[in-house]
């Protein structure tokens, strides 16, 4: 019988408690990685136990939240209370702290209010940085909790869940090396897509700069 060890546990447990606990990894693929741990679960039940996988990624993302939260509510408070020029050579600091994700997580949350922490969760993005928000914004514990709890129980459950369906197919039993092959692939679109904004962005601005005005 195969069996992979606690460092695939721990891995996935790492990976859903960063892209969710530290402002600085949104980038991490949480909706692809979850799907396919639930389609590894299907197809190779002897490597990945289901139900454990579930128990150790919904506690992963509650305390990548708390831990977010609690970030936000530190320093949150000082980073929204200054405007930043955009003509300035960005920090370090500005660069941790993506200043146009945590404005699109503050408009998402001023929408949405409490609710945007569990529909949050579904964003790629605005699920890193809602937390951080929402500690900032002096949203109280025990009311981000319950959300917390909520969330993390709907976007893992959903996420595995629909990965261990999909992954009990033949289909995928017979080709899952392509599988997850094709679920890298796609967990990558979102990244690449943030990086060819990111170009396009600076191109603008050197363009802009560089034209004389009348």
């Amino acid at each position: 019988m195969v069996n992979y060890g606690v460092w695939v546990y721990a891995i996935l447990f790492a990976i859903v408690f960063a892209e969710t606990g530290l402002v600085v990894t949104p980038f991490l693929p949480g909706d692809s990685l979850l799907f396919a741990a639930g389609a590894l679960a299907a197809a190779k039940p002897e490597a990945l136990n289901v139900w454990f996988v579930l128990l150790l990624l919904i506690s992963a993302a509650i305390l990548g939240d708390a831990v977010n939260y609690a970030v936000g509510k530190w320093i949150g408070p000082r980073v929204f209370s200054k405007e930043i020029d955009p003509n300035r050579i960005p920090t370090w600091k500005d660069r941790l702290l993506n200043r146009k994700h945590l404005d699109r997580a503050h408009e998402f949350y001023e929408k949405y209010g409490g609710k945007a922490v569990v529909i949050g969760r579904f964003v790629p993005i605005v699920r890193t940085f809602v937390p951080f928000v929402a500690g900032a914004g002096a949203m109280t514990y025990s009311k981000f909790a319950f959300y917390n709890v909520a969330g993390a129980i709907l976007w893992v459950g959903l996420c595995v869940g629909a990965g261990h369906l999909f992954g009990n197919f033949e289909i995928v039993k017979k080709n899952f090396s392509l599988v997850v092959l094709g679920i890298i692939i796609v967990s990558l679109i979102p990244i690449a897509f943030e990086f060819w904004m990111a170009r396009r962005d600076a191109a603008r601005k050197l363009a802009t700069e560089g034209t004389p005005t009348a």
